[in-house]
Order: C-alpha cells, then structure tokens, then sequence
C-alpha cells in the first residue's frame, strides 16, 4: 500500500522531469523531424509523375439458355485469360503498339526492344474479380497501363481493353470451329468403318442365306415339310416296285400261255385290290386333285382294261410263242412294264434328292449355332458402330450450333463496364505516403537525437538529478542573477525560437495540403 501511495505521487514528478527534458532538447527533436521531411518532400517532387489508366471488362455469359445450346468452348475463364495475356504480351504485338502510341521515347536512344519490352510488360497490372457467392468464378477483370502521360495512358489502356475483346472473340470462335472440324472428321471415320461393317454383315448375309439364325424356324418347317415328301416318295417307290413285280410276273404268265389255254386272272385281281386298298387309304390323307390319288386311279383303270381283254390264249394264233403286237394285252403289258420302270427310276432319283435336300437343310441346322455367334460378333461390332456414329452426330449438331453462336457473338463475351479514365492525380509517385514517412522518420530521428544528447550530457538541473548523484541533503538554492541586457537577450531569443517552431509547423502543414491537393 505504502509503494503504490509513493507510485502516485512519484507520477507526476516523472512527468513534470520528461516535460523539462522535452523543453530543453526541444531543438533536437525538432530539426531533424523538419529536415528529414523537407528532404523527402522535396525529393518526391523531382520524381517523375506516374498516371494510371484503369477498365474494367465484365464477362457475360451466353444470351441463348444453355440447356438450348451447350457451348463447345470448355476451357476455364482463368486459364483462356491466362493465354490471352500471353499473346497480348508477346513482343511482336507489344511493339506495334509501342510504335501506334510512340511509347517509351527515352528508351529507344539506349536500350534495346527487348528492354522496351520489359518496360511495358511491367506497366501493364491485370486484376481479376471474383464473382459474389460463387467461389472461383470470375465476373470480370480490371486492365490497367501505367505512363507519364495522362492522356497516353488512358489510350493505351483503352487499346489494350480492345484487343483484349477481339482477341476473346477470335479464341473462342476460332476453338469452336477447330471442335466442329475434329467432330466432323471423327464423324467421317465412323461413318467409314459404318459402312465397313454394314458391308461385312451384308456380305455374311448373303454368303451363309439359309443358316442364319432367323431362318431356323423356316428350316425346321421345311425339313419336316421334305421328310414328309420323302416319305411319301418312298412309299410311291414301294408300290412301283410292287408294280414292277407284278407286271413283270402277268407278262411271264401270258408269254407261257400255250394253245387254247386260258391265262388265270387272279394275278390281276390281286393286284386290282391292291390298288383299290391304296387308293383308299390315300383318300384318307389327301384330296383327288392330288397327284398320287390321279396316277393310281389311271393304274386302276388300266388294270381293269386289262382284266377286260384277257382272252383264252387260243385266240392268238395256233401253236406258237406269244407274239406282240400293237393292241394286244401283251404289248400293253410290255408297255405298262415300260413305264413302271420309268416311274421307278423318277421315285429313286426323287428319293435320292430328296433325302440330298433333308441333308442340306440338317447341315444349315448344324451349322445355325455357329453362324449365330458369327453374326453376333459382327453385329456386335456393328451395333457399337453404330452408336458410336449417332453419338458423333448429335454431337456435331450440338457443335454446329454453338459455333454459329459464337459466330453471331452470341456466346460468352467481354464488355466494356467502365471505360478507360483520365487520371486527374498521378498514381506515383505517391507523395502524400512520401511525406508522412518522411515525417515518421524525421521523428524517429529526433527522438534517437534527443536522447542521445540527455545521455551525454551529465549536468544537474533539478533536485531529482542530485538525488541520483547523491543521497546529501539539500541546504538551499541559489536562484539565476540576470541582468537586463541577458533578460531582454533571453527573451528576443524565445520569440525568434517560437517564430522558427511556427515556421516549421506552417511549412510542413503546407506541404501536406499542397500534396494532397496537387498529388
């Protein structure tokens, strides 16, 4: 308690002691916070002015819905402008601008274009602007030219604003129409290899008609449809044999007729009934237009004929060999042997094509299976063809249509928001920023001076200042014995130190408002 009662009343003894310091080191503080600032100040008015000519370009999107038309330009904002800066700062076009505004005249005596260069890449500041609410997407962009010319400045900046806009313009117009030719060639090689493939499945097509898979069932339809024929001509086969036989065996009977014997004609009723027992189970299965059904009536006709004109075997002549001859049952055996024998051969070789047809259609039935995956492979391939030629298709109408979007300067595009400005104060030197570090380093150096001077210096000038020399006692103070002359001296040098102290505070307020208001 006792320390913080002496803290409080050794606190305005301190500052009364920092107070007296600061009246009499006051010059030291003063001089070099003035000169320091004077100098800078005065130092950044020989340095040349700096004007800054500023546009911002906004980015618009595309005017048509993207869900009507997609744009085939999908290179990020930030990485076309990248490429663009690079183009517009390559030297080729630097210089043609260098040489349109006549820029940098100081340096075309001494340095080289490449150095020109340089000087101008280092002029031009580019700042981007991102978009509100939506992280990583720019809305627009700031271009800016930095010169000593206030006028110059703003026409170079608004040359650059336009190159810019052209140069976008012809990027995207120029990345459409090279994504439209890419779609268009790949859309050449698949319609190609489309048509390779329709030509392949064509040719298998022709090359295997009959064995494909979607002529299964037709081929199992036929096959029966053949076996039944086969059948049927087997049978037909059968009964001419029988035929065969049984006319072979009348015509051996008559030729061994001798006299007036008469020929039995039971061999002719046997083979009457036959025919008139397979006429009827034929009738059973099959209309009378059909063709076995006619041929066995005309035999049965025949053959009734023929039981007709058996006579007694006296009638054909005395005590000889049986003759033939035109009109007689035995020619017309002989004859109806004939043709049973023409039948014969015609049921064979039917039987025999038919059964080389029923082998065929098996075969193309064997064979089904692999020509099923044959085909299968090769449609396969043509179905992915395929797909894949509709696929490019829609894609080059999509591209199609965004490229004329471009073309119309209806996609994505730079506008001018704020057009270049005239710059009324110059961008640096900043001397407002020049003047007060000058004034803080002043300052610094003042108060660094200040102290240094109360360092070394070891005289008294209060009784605190004996205190710490020494702990004797005070006795008594002798007070200053001035005479009038060093009274009147003391006091005109007060005045003139109060006049130069308010010289230096107007100076410095002065410079500050002639460098706000001027730059």
């Amino acid at each position: 308690m006792a320390e913080e009662i002496q803290d409080a009343v050794d606190a305005p003894a301190n500052w009364s002691k920092q107070w007296q310091r600061l009246r009499r080191r006051r010059w030291w503080l003063a001089m070099p916070l003035f000169t320091v600032w004077a100098v800078v100040w005065s130092v950044s008015w020989f340095l040349p002015a700096v004007y800054r000519s500023e546009t911002l370009i906004l980015v618009e999107q595309q005017k048509v819905p993207e869900q009507y038309v997609v744009s085939n330009v999908t290179a990020d904002l930030q990485e076309r402008l990248q490429s663009m800066t690079q183009q517009m700062m390559s030297r080729t076009r630097l210089l043609r601008i260098m040489d349109e505004f006549q820029l940098y005249p100081e340096l075309r005596s001494r340095r080289t274009p490449d150095e020109w260069v340089e000087r101008m890449r280092q002029d031009i500041q580019m700042e981007l602007v991102q978009a509100p609410n939506r992280r990583g997407d720019l809305a627009a962009f700031k271009i800016a030219y930095l010169c000593r010319n206030a006028r110059l400045a703003q026409q170079v900046a608004s040359r650059l604003s336009s190159l810019f806009i052209e140069e976008n313009l012809k990027s995207r117009q120029q990345q459409s129409q090279e994504t439209t030719n890419f779609l268009q060639s790949q859309l050449g090689e698949a319609r190609q290899s489309l048509s390779e493939q329709e030509m392949r499945v064509k040719e298998f097509k022709s090359r295997y008609l009959g064995e494909l898979p979607g002529q299964v069932q037709s081929n199992m339809q036929i096959l029966g449809g053949l076996q039944s024929q086969l059948q049927q001509e087997m049978e037909a086969l059968g009964h001419a044999k029988q035929q065969s036989v049984y006319l072979e065996s009348l015509l051996g009977q008559w030729r061994s007729a001798q006299g007036g014997a008469v020929l039995a004609p039971s061999a002719v009723d046997q083979e009457l009934e036959s025919q008139r027992a397979q006429l009827a189970d034929l009738s059973a299965h099959y209309t009378e237009r059909h063709p076995d059904i006619r041929k066995l009536q005309e035999a049965i006709i025949r053959t009734e004929a023929l039981k007709q004109r058996l006579r007694p075997a006296g009638e054909l002549g005395g005590g000889g060999a049986v003759r033939s001859s035109p009109g007689t049952p035995l020619a017309e055996l002989e004859s109806q042997l004939k043709a049973n024998r023409v039948e014969i051969a015609n049921r064979e070789k039917s039987v025999k094509g038919g059964e080389r047809q029923i082998q065929g259609y098996q075969s193309r039935l064997n064979t089904a299976p692999l020509r099923e995956q044959q085909l299968a492979d090769l449609t396969r391939d043509y179905d992915q063809s395929r797909k894949n030629y509709e696929s490019l298709l829609a894609k080059l109408d999509d591209s199609s249509m965004a490229t004329n979007l471009e073309k119309r300067q209806q996609g994505e595009q730079f506008r001018v928001l704020d057009p270049p400005n005239l710059p009324q104060k110059p961008y640096s030197p900043q001397r407002l920023r020049l003047s007060l570090i000058g004034l803080l380093a002043g300052l610094v150096l003042g108060v660094g001076a200040m102290a240094g001077a109360e360092a070394v210096d070891d005289r008294i000038y209060c009784r605190a200042d004996l205190k710490e020399v020494s702990d004797a006692p005070v006795l008594s103070e002798i007070p200053p014995l001035l005479t009038v002359a060093e009274v009147a001296r003391k006091k005109r040098q007060s005045i003139w130190q109060w006049v130069a102290m308010a010289a230096m505070v107007a100076a410095t307020a002065a410079g500050f408002g002639i460098t706000y208001w001027l730059g």
